[in-house]
């Protein structure tokens, strides 16, 4: 595959952990952990194909709606799969810089001191990019961003806005626009994931729920990106 075929950077939705556990009659929180554990894997063959920025969407605003007992469940299993996260030498080795972003005020206060602490221990990393959406809202980060430019106006750092100026106040400003976004469990919808971001994304929907993805389904969705023609409305 050319270099020029293969996505800077993915945005996946990992979707179907739950219908996976049961389908497979185990509970719901032994699928999240098989899904989450899938993201390694995933972030290995990125390296391999060569795309260098992954995104995961992995907790939205809304599924703190969730039943507390799966939420509380979620959240201690996050704290946990971190831990073992931050101690593979791979991220190191690769020099991965890890970052965290949503509205991450709304978590556990010790699973926020984690986050901090990968994205302190990896901040001078620069070979790859691996980021993650918790507690995240697309309408929520385009509300947070209004906010911040008019906090700014009225103390007059900013006369006026742009495109190239809102951008700034996204929560990804530094990264790059996602080229694909893969959604698994066969929903065909973005959920909003990155409104800002992914207007001009090309878009995957893979039937396999999320824990049966496998490195051939993540290589029919690269394929599939290089046979697209990107005109960008040119």
């Amino acid at each position: 595959m050319a270099e020029e075929d293969v996505p800077k950077h993915i945005v996946i939705i990992p979707d179907g952990n739950r219908r996976w556990a049961k389908a497979h009659g185990v509970p719901e929180l032994e699928g999240h952990r098989v899904g989450i554990d899938l993201l390694r894997s995933v972030a290995d063959w990125c390296r391999e194909f060569g795309v260098r920025t992954i995104t995961f969407w992995g907790f939205s605003r809304e599924n703190f709606m969730r039943s507390e007992k799966e939420v509380k469940g979620l959240m201690a299993l996050f704290e946990r799969k971190f831990d073992e996260f931050r101690d593979k030498s791979e991220i190191h080795k690769n020099k991965i810089r890890v970052r965290f972003f949503g509205r991450l005020d709304l978590l556990p206060k010790k699973l926020q001191e984690q986050l901090r602490g990968i994205e302190k221990e990896t901040e001078n990393y620069s070979d790859y990019y691996v980021n993650i959406l918790l507690a995240y809202g697309g309408r929520q980060e385009l509300v947070d961003a209004v906010n911040a430019v008019i906090a700014d106006a009225k103390a007059g750092k900013l006369a006026a806005v742009d495109e190239k100026a809102l951008s700034r106040y996204m929560y990804m400003q530094e990264l790059p626009d996602p080229d694909l976004v893969i959604r698994t469990s066969g929903e065909q919808r973005l959920s909003g994931v990155l409104p800002w971001h992914s207007g001009y994304s090309e878009l995957y929907f893979c039937p396999k729920l999320w824990p049966d993805f496998t490195k051939e389904d993540f290589k029919a969705a690269l394929d599939e990106f290089a046979r697209r023609k990107r005109r960008f409305g040119k």
